[in-house]
């Protein structure tokens, strides 16, 4: 063969890779999975999302397209939990509101007072406890954990400062449907009302609600400092939230693609630490330069009082994860 024949078979081959390599422009996805959240869309975890499906998309070559849906789009938490199960939704970001779906060791990764600091909570949710607990949602429910998303510090708000848990008798509270803060804050003294968060606002302004408590995050982007005047710095749960993908469509993907979805969920996973840790800083400003006072509380108060409801609602393998994670240096 000639050096010119040589060159163009040599070009015709690196094209050919090329265009491999390239997204399937025109062509129809061969999967297309639909991923839901509560957050807005300046919210970390949607800038995570967008940048998960990104990944998925080029590095699948287009054969999966990932479609996401902030603002509870899809539905409220427990609606898509159920979409995962029927095919409504495929993805979605979740935590303690497993614990509704007989997922009993899914509550301690927002169990109140059980995670100390950031550095603890990676050494669970990312180490074997971490790997248990997501382990235990995807053999009992047929969720798949494909990533874990550290969250803010749960702080409660009222229109009234509230330093100790004494000053709660009465209060109003919205929680989420979740079992254990329904509990937790009928011991420290309010009257807790599950709600959904999209209710949250609408439920403030009118006062149906007295207040309710979140992350500094969600806190500004539903505008919650609109209608609610303090922030007592309760720090009552730190936690982290799994984004969890249907296992059945997750096993109706050829093993390449499977590999696809866990690498775009690693890197999904890193960039929303990222801008966690910037976003956590700006959040608080934000709430600062809006005009809410931010009011120091007697932690110890609300601990005890707080892990005394927690024991008496935990049944004995819980008791147990829980001391575990405890020990964790």
């Amino acid at each position: 063969m000639n050096p010119t024949c040589c060159f163009q078979v040599f070009l015709l081959a690196f094209a050919l890779q090329l265009a491999a390599c390239q997204p399937r422009e025109g062509k129809k996805p061969e999967f297309v999975l639909r991923f839901g959240h509560l957050a807005n869309r300046e919210h970390g975890w949607h800038k995570a999302s967008l940048k998960f499906a990104e990944e998925v998309k080029t590095r699948s070559n287009g054969r999966i397209e990932v479609n996401v849906y902030p603002n509870e789009q899809l539905g409220k938490e427990m609606d898509v939990l159920t979409g995962l199960l029927v095919g409504s939704a495929d993805i979605m970001i979740t935590g303690e509101s497993l614990q509704s779906w007989s997922l009993p060791k899914s509550i301690l990764c927002a169990t109140p007072f059980a995670i100390r600091d950031s550095d603890h909570l990676k050494k669970v949710a990312g180490g074997p406890l971490g790997k248990e607990i997501e382990q235990h949602i995807l053999d009992i429910a047929g969720f798949r954990p494909i990533a874990w998303f550290e969250r803010g510090a749960r702080n409660l708000t009222a229109n009234r400062p509230i330093r100790h848990p004494d000053e709660l008798q009465g209060m109003i509270l919205r929680v989420p449907a979740v079992s254990l803060y329904v509990d937790t804050w009928s011991a420290l003294g309010a009257k807790p009302t599950p709600m959904a968060f999209s209710e949250v606002f609408t439920a403030l302004q009118q006062s149906t609600i007295h207040g309710q408590e979140n992350p500094f995050a969600l806190i500004k982007d539903a505008g919650l400092y609109e209608v609610q005047k303090y922030c007592m710095l309760t720090e009552h749960v730190k936690s982290w939230a799994y984004v969890v993908m249907s296992d059945k469509k997750y096993r109706m993907l050829p093993p390449d693609l499977q590999e696809v979805i866990d690498t775009a969920a690693g890197i999904m996973q890193e960039y929303e630490h990222e801008l966690f840790l910037i976003q956590e800083k700006k959040d608080y400003q934000f709430l600062v330069n809006k005009g809410m006072e931010f009011i120091e509380v007697d932690k110890q108060a609300f601990q005890e009082a707080a892990t005394k409801a927690v024991v008496n609602s935990f049944n004995e393998d819980q008791i147990d994860l829980l001391k575990r994670i405890q020990e964790v240096p």
